[in-house]
């Protein structure tokens, strides 16, 4: 009889380099720096441009929600724009046009803030440059990297750029609040404009990616890159799953999360406490997936949306901080898990030639509801209240997620036999 031994593991040291083997290659690493910096100047950001705006001659409350409004609905009008260039110029010149413009209109906002210069209405018209530079920006980065590494690392790339980003939103309003402590706001804005510089050094120095041969008009190619969105069950299904969830679920949380902390669970630091969980969560749930690739990709992310849930229920169920903040580091993990499959899902099934205009579509149907929710929230929760609005928005996203799971052309996706486009 002979005895039935399990191979020796491999050492740590070996796991943990094939783990991070997406890092071996110089173009997604060089990348990967100009990312994660623009990221921090970003985190950074928001908190600065609110406090310059309520520093400012007329400034106060409404005139940061104008502000914030304008950069948002700039990105909203431009994605579609964006993912018809990115496929038609390649996603590198596009990507790196949108940070110079990022990087003019922060320059130009620090400009004004340090000489003490700035009025409100310039503020929101370098928010709206800004914001056309996001939404520039953004379908370009689904398109970009699946030329920075081979396929088989794709998963590990995107797990590691969702770190980077988690990483950015936990360090970037702390350190921007340090920053403005010690200095002022405009300073912030000019190392926010600085880290738009290096992303723009870190693009150009990659290669040319090659843009597809479109030769319709711009209506021609959305209505082309629509109908291929449509035509993957998968693909719509998911993106009105998330736009609803942001819709019903996250933006009540976001808008009445604040105030339910200040009456129940200790103000403002305990707010921050929930939302640095969250981040902290993120980047364990993208540390978790490097590595791991599962078949049913596209199922384990909608699963994983359930987590967002939980912070909710948290508050609506008048639970302690302490509960509080550990559903909210389970959310950020589950989000995590969810951004980063679906984003590999989309670079392997799409061909490179629409995946600008695909990501485009994505993007704008999953955030389109969002502001619209934020709008709605407080006045819904002075006619239900803010417990039962969040209860309503748990149960629908609990529910949606089982919806969404019985449906066999998510439960059954297996993109590991998609053909690597």
């Amino acid at each position: 009889m002979t005895l039935r031994t399990r191979p020796p593991a491999a050492p740590a040291s070996r796991t943990a380099a094939r783990r991070l083997r997406a890092l071996r290659h110089s173009r997604f690493r060089r990348f990967l720096v100009g990312q994660s910096t623009s990221l921090l100047g970003s985190g950074m950001n928001t908190i600065a441009t609110a406090f310059a705006v309520l520093r400012l001659p007329g400034g106060g409350v409404d005139a940061v929600g104008v502000v914030m409004a304008a950069r948002i609905l700039a990105v909203l009008v431009v994605l579609l724009l964006g993912g018809v260039l990115t496929d038609r110029l390649g996603a590198r010149a596009v990507m790196l046009t949108a940070d110079l413009l990022r990087f003019a209109s922060q320059a130009v906002l620090a400009a004004l803030l340090l000489t003490h210069s700035a009025r409100i209405w310039e503020v929101a018209v370098l928010a709206v440059v800004l914001g056309i530079g996001e939404g520039g920006f953004g379908p370009g980065l689904t398109a970009l990297v699946p030329g920075l590494v081979p396929a088989e690392d794709l998963a590990d790339a995107n797990a590691v750029l969702q770190i980077a980003q988690a990483v950015a939103s936990v360090v970037g309003p702390g350190l921007a609040g340090l920053l403005i402590a010690v200095s002022d706001a405009g300073s912030v804005v000019a190392a926010d404009a600085v880290s738009y510089g290096v992303s723009v050094v870190a693009l150009a120095g990659l290669p040319l990616s090659p843009p597809a041969v479109l030769r319709r008009g711009l209506l021609a190619e959305l209505a082309h890159g629509w109908a291929e969105f449509v035509s993957r069950t998968w693909l719509w299904v998911t993106t009105l799953h998330i736009s609803l969830f942001n819709l019903l679920l996250w933006a009540p949380f976001l808008v009445l999360g604040p105030a339910l902390a200040r009456q129940r669970l200790g103000g403002a630091r305990a707010w921050g406490l929930v939302l640095a969980l969250y981040g902290i969560g993120s980047i364990a749930g993208g540390s978790a997936l490097i590595g791991r690739h599962p078949r049913r990709a596209l199922a384990w992310s909608m699963a994983a949306s359930a987590g967002w849930a939980l912070p909710a229920a948290a508050l609506a169920a008048r639970a302690p901080l302490a509960w509080v903040a550990a559903a909210a580091f389970l959310a950020g993990g589950g989000a995590a898990v969810c951004t980063t499959l679906t984003t590999t899902v989309i670079q392997r099934e799409v061909p490179a030639g629409i995946r600008g205009r695909i990501s485009a579509f994505d993007s704008l149907g999953a955030f389109a509801l969002g502001p619209l929710g934020l709008t709605l929230a407080g006045p819904v929760s002075g006619v239900v209240g803010a417990d039962r609005l969040l209860g309503l928005g748990v149960l629908w996203q609990l529910t949606a997620v089982a919806v969404v799971l019985a449906l066999p052309s998510v439960r059954r996706h297996d993109s590991s036999r998609a053909p690597r486009c």
